[in-house]
């Protein structure tokens, strides 16, 4: 009998949670149909007081081991009569031995599956019964694990050459040159491998070392050998499992294939590899197939993985890593952890913070200092305190917090062979977990785990003190490493983010440099630190997916991020502010995602004061194009501006700090200023192929919504050109001289396309032509003389209803009076007033047969929507201009205004008209910024809660609720003064001679 555990009266051997179990494994192993030969043996043991304990503190405490015990006799005997080294070495030989000649895929997995229950059973044993120290357990663990590999790769190897993969280099030793190179990661590459840990690995390969007649394929079918080696570690079948064998560590698993070549591996390092792989690698170790190889490859990879200058800037990441694992505010110093349920790996206090406080330091220092390059946790936090980076005291303390906190996982681990750090919540299972490791009761192990995850807080916090919030008591959110981290998917969901797997896989992909924003490391670094405060910012959104996802768009479209990452740092509000965007309007973060460099503008000072007047923009744009000497600069420096001030409008709305209709009048002088400004850029351009018409005019008239100054987000541009030309005059005089008419024409279609054509910088405006006189059947430009024999001759009657909002822009001072001229004469005209009633009536019953509606958010098309209004004002101005000129106000707002104040509607009438003018006006400008397309029935049961605050708001009402009880109200009212002023006389009217109506009034209904 080995000499110590017949000393095991000295010995503090664990109680059995359940003696009665403990009694039952007693009873098999000296059953002879149990244990054979051995039964006789064990029964003799049972009377030895301290072997009996031994075997108690395993038979009462672990299922799997008192299955391992019953199923592997020989091995506990030969434990207990030879100790744990020769037991352990053993198995190892027998191993070796039966493998040494070649086998089967079957019989080198059973052969794999045996060893390891052996080995595991030896381990344990030498564990629980103190003769072995958290070393040498550890390393009897990696160095099985290092065998087991070894043994599946040959295999593999071995098949894979048989099968005409490649030709082995040396046949008997199928690893040595191979150039099929496994890395071990993690615990295993540092030796310290726990209880029931999964094993990380990479493979790689070396083309230039294998020898293969089909080089296309190879990668292939190494992935598929790679496949029958973890097949042979990790396949469960009636003999249980080797390890459980994780390939994911290895660079962007998400879009790489099982095994990469070296170059592939070397060229992502080197790339975008990250500083928690940097971390990852401190612990690379090359393990099996091709070690020399592997050893080639490391040492290539030093630069990356331990830099020469001490970088602090790049640390950052790995601090914010840890910290972000520990996000809530219950105690950076450990106060309020939780014994039960607790992580002793990830959570406060734990393994991982000791391994952090370690690998940060040597990431810091061990470019400089090659005596830090150390894989083991305990030895390297020896190298620190012999470098004098770290306090012997602190270092004492951490080494005896790791050694109790691995032989509690070992113990939790070793009840039901599972991979798991987390402690039992219930008191039972507490007990039990406390007993196995050697303590009389729970609250003796409770009050000694509690103290050391105190220590080991209290350090990492001194360390890491100074780091700052990063703003968000949310929970877990961690994006690093290989697999989603499971409390941060939790996290995620709290935040209010209903697939949180979805954002995760999004923000892990930034992580691993897929965009190009993200492919710097400062990049990276700064958006770990940003993270938390950013999936807060945009989890506060109505609708948190559909955010998130604008987000990666406009994160996607970024050329770089340091910068603008930098500024959200240094600007949370910045950051606040492109969430709402993200969140309440998906237009504004459209035109954000193509121009990321709008953000700039937000941080100037005067972004939230009142838009600049129109002659202040006037300058401001010609200011911007000075210097432009091409027209394609001009027109990208003028896209630019036009975006920027219509962007700030946008944002102005948004955050309700300006009036809709000085919001409407902003973007119409931005529309003005654009159109002033460019037209003379486009036309001198043109006139240097065509010259000039000596002594021509030009002028652009605008309809619609800019010729009212009501332009919203959404609208597009109605414009009309009309040229004049001298007499006498048959052409221009350039090298490429130009009839007139088509000179004019085809200037116009140019000005047209340089506003509305796709660009690098996007388009500026969608531009309408259809109101030009005749229509589609006339050119771009209209003749002065056009103009006036249509309006005064042939205009049908929607054509002047359109001319009601007409405006001149800009154009030769002449022509432009002369034009002014015009309108005003056309809409004072003498009229067939049943010809008009009749005319309008008709027009809008067309309109809502094209676009009827009954959904009330529908703000122009429903009845009682702003179509109404505007049909009522148009058909007063008509009806009524000609001896009351002060309707000829080109807008419906100050027409309704001046009917009433003229007695032609009553001040009830008016007033309704004009109150619902201006909440239609308010309500359309914002949800034209924050929803795409038309509005359907029921939509409003589905707006998300912050547009529908924003919208009572500027509805001035209390809540949504009441908001939309006053528009159905109104909407009711509207339409019963359309019916009284409109429909019901037309309705009562004689006949009319329907010939003259037009034809075809498709695509020309009034705007």
């Amino acid at each position: 009998m080995h000499e110590t555990i017949l000393t095991g009266s000295k010995t503090n051997f664990p109680l059995p949670a359940d003696p009665d179990t403990a009694a039952l494994g007693w009873e098999r192993l000296c059953d002879p149909g149990e244990t054979g030969d051995s039964a006789d043996f064990f029964a003799a043991l049972r009377s030895k007081d301290a072997v009996r304990r031994a075997l108690d503190a395993v038979l009462g405490n672990s299922p799997f081991l008192s299955h391992c015990v019953i199923a592997e006799p020989d091995q506990l005997r030969h434990l207990l009569e030879h100790g744990p080294d020769s037991a352990f070495n053993t198995a190892r030989k027998t191993l070796d031995e039966t493998l040494a000649g070649g086998a089967g895929e079957a019989d080198v997995a059973r052969a794999l599956r045996l060893a390891k229950r052996r080995v595991a059973l030896c381990i344990a044993l030498a564990d629980i019964w103190s003769l072995w120290g958290l070393e040498q357990v550890t390393t009897a663990l990696s160095d099985f694990a290092a065998s087991a590999i070894a043994h599946a790769a040959r295999h593999a190897l071995a098949e894979a050459a048989t099968a005409g993969t490649f030709r082995l280099k040396n046949a008997d030793d199928p690893e040595r040159d191979s150039g099929y190179v496994i890395l071990a990661m993690g615990k295993l590459g540092a030796g310290e491998l726990n209880y029931s840990s999964d094993i990380d690995l990479i493979t790689l390969f070396d083309r230039d070392s294998i020898d293969t007649d089909d080089v296309d394929r190879l990668q292939n079918r190494i992935v598929r050998m790679t496949r029958t080696m973890a097949r042979l570690l990790d396949e469960r079948t009636v003999d249980g499992y080797v390890f459980r064998t994780d390939l994911r560590l290895r660079p962007d698993p998400a879009s790489t294939p099982l095994a990469l070549s070296v170059v592939a591996a070397e060229t992502y390092y080197e790339s975008v590899g990250q500083n928690w792989e940097r971390a990852a690698m401190i612990k690379a170790r090359a393990i099996a197939g091709d070690i020399a190889a592997g050893e080639r490859f490391l040492t290539h990879l030093t630069p990356f993985i331990w830099r020469k200058s001490l970088d602090f800037a790049a640390i950052q990441d790995i601090h914010s890593i840890k910290r972000q694992i520990h996000a809530r505010s219950s105690g950076r110093s450990g106060s309020g952890i939780q014994a039960r349920g607790h992580n002793i790996k990830t959570g406060i206090g734990g393994i991982r913070e000791i391994e952090f406080f370690v690998q940060t330091q040597q990431l810091i220092w061990g470019g400089r200092e090659p005596t830090l390059r150390t894989r083991p946790t305990l030895e390297t936090l020896d190298t620190l305190v012999a470098n004098g980076h770290t306090a012997e005291a602190q270092a004492r303390d951490l080494a005896g917090a790791y050694r109790f906190l691995r032989r509690v996982e070992h113990r939790l681990q070793m009840i039901d062979d599972e991979q798991t750090q987390t402690l039992p919540t219930d008191n039972a299972g507490f007990r039990r977990l406390a007993l196995f490791l050697g303590y009389q009761d729970p609250e003796s192990f409770e009050s000694e785990l509690l103290a050391t995850l105190k220590t080991v807080s209290e350090h990492y916090a001194y360390l890491y003190g100074d780091a700052p919030s990063l703003g968000t008591d949310a929970g877990n959110l961690m994006f690093t490493g290989i697999e989603a981290d499971p409390e941060t998917l939790q996290t995620l969901a709290s935040l209010g983010f209903k697939e949180p797997a979805t954002v995760e896989a999004a923000v892990r992909g930034w992580h691993h440099g897929r965009t190009r924003a993200t492919r710097s490391t400062r990049a990276r670094e700064i958006l770990t630190e940003l993270m938390p405060v950013l999936l807060s910012a945009l989890g506060r959104q109505p609708d948190a997916a559909a955010a998130f996802a604008r987000f990666d768009a406009f994160v996607t479209h970024l050329p770089s991020g340091v910068q603008l990452f930098s500024l959200f740092q240094a600007a949370p509000q910045l950051l606040d502010l492109v969430a709402d965007i993200m969140g309440e309007a998906p237009r504004l973060a459209e035109q954000l995602s193509r121009r990321p460099s709008m953000l700039d503008t937000v941080l100037e000072p005067d972004f939230m004061q009142a838009p600049p007047n129109r002659d202040e923009l006037l300058a401001e744009l010609m200011q911007a194009l000075t210097g432009a000497s091409y027209l394609e600069v001009a027109l990208d420096a003028a896209r630019r501006w036009n975006y920027d001030r219509r962007f700030q409008v946008g944002v102005q709305v948004l955050r309700g700090r300006i009036p809709p209709d000085d919001a409407a009048v902003a973007l119409s002088n931005i529309a003005d200023v654009a159109l002033e400004v460019l037209y003379p850029v486009v036309e001198a351009e043109f006139q240097q192929q065509h010259g000039q018409i000596a002594g021509g005019e030009i002028a652009v008239l605008a309809l619609g919504k800019l010729g009212s100054r009501e332009l919203t987000a959404t609208s597009d541009l109605d414009l009309v050109f009309v040229y004049r030309n001298p007499e006498g005059v048959e052409a221009s005089d350039g090298a490429k001289p130009l009839p007139l008419s088509t000179y004019h024409s085809r200037l116009a279609g140019r000005f047209i396309t340089a506003l509305s054509a796709l660009t690098a910088e996007g388009t500026m405006y969608d531009i309408d032509m259809r109101l030009r006189p005749n229509g589609k059947a006339s050119t771009a430009a209209t003749p002065f003389d056009l103009f006036h024999t249509y309006y005064a001759e042939e205009a049908w009657t929607w054509e002047y209803m359109a001319l009601c909002r007409a405006r001149v822009i800009f154009g030769a001072p002449a022509l432009v009076a002369d034009l002014r001229s015009e309108v005003e004469t056309a809409l004072r005209m003498k009229r067939d007033q049943d010809r008009l009633l009749f005319d309008v009536a008709s027009m809008r019953r067309r309109m809502d047969g094209e676009h009827h509606t009954e959904c009330p958010w529908s703000l122009k098309y429903v009845r009682g929507g702003l179509v109404d209004i505007d049909f009522i004002a148009q058909y007063l101005t008509l009806a009524h201009g000609r001896d009351q000129p002060t309707l000829l106000a080109g807008n419906t707002r100050r027409a309704l205004e001046a009917a009433r104040a003229a007695g032609l509607l009553d001040d009830d009438d008016g007033g309704v008209l004009i109150e619902a003018h201006d909440l239609w006006r308010a309500l359309q400008g914002l949800l034209a910024l924050t929803l795409d397309g038309d509005i359907k029935v029921g939509q409003d049961e589905t707006f998300p809660e912050a547009l529908k605050e924003d919208l009572a708001r500027d509805g001035h009402a209390e809540n949504f609720e009441h908001l939309a009880a006053r528009v159905t109200m109104l909407a009711a009212q509207v339409h019963a003064i359309y019916a009284r002023i409109i429909d019901d006389p037309a309705a009562a009217l004689p006949p009319i001679d329907l010939a003259t109506d037009p034809e075809d009034m498709s695509g020309h209904l009034p705007p």
